[in-house]
């Protein structure tokens, strides 16, 4: 059966069906692949903003995203390791249209450290074609 991802979303990324999917993939993979992929995240969300002129320095974007963790819940999967938190609160406070592209891009990183790793090819994530 398909999931059906609507806009009365439980979480912010279930909106985005790729987006989900990674995420759920990365909630269930080990501590390890979860830091690799949030140190990821982090060089490319932090490249992009620093591209787009929205901000000045990597410090400035770390520091826009502590005031928004500081304010947020602290009981979710990703809380448990300051860096993935970090990683997920920068994806989170993207704009829409720069979350979609680095979803594709981090179900790619998920599924490839993921079969580096363990050896798996039965690993699948749904990218869609653009």
């Amino acid at each position: 059966m398909k999931e059906e991802f609507t806009t009365n979303a439980r979480r912010w990324y279930d909106k985005d069906p790729v987006l989900s999917s990674a995420m759920k993939t990365l909630e269930e993979s080990d501590d390890e692949t979860q830091i690799k992929v949030a140190l990821n995240l982090i060089k490319i969300i932090t490249e992009h903003h620093l591209s787009s002129t929205e901000y000045e320095s990597v410090e400035d974007i770390v520091s826009a995203t502590e005031d928004v963790m500081d304010e947020s819940k602290h009981g979710r999967w990703y809380d448990l390791d300051g860096t993935l938190r970090t990683a997920i609160s920068l994806l989170q406070n993207c704009p829409d249209s720069t979350r979609s592209v680095i979803a594709k891009e981090m179900a790619k990183n998920v599924i490839e450290i993921i079969k580096k790793e363990e050896d798996v090819d039965d690993v699948e994530i749904e990218i869609p074609e653009e």
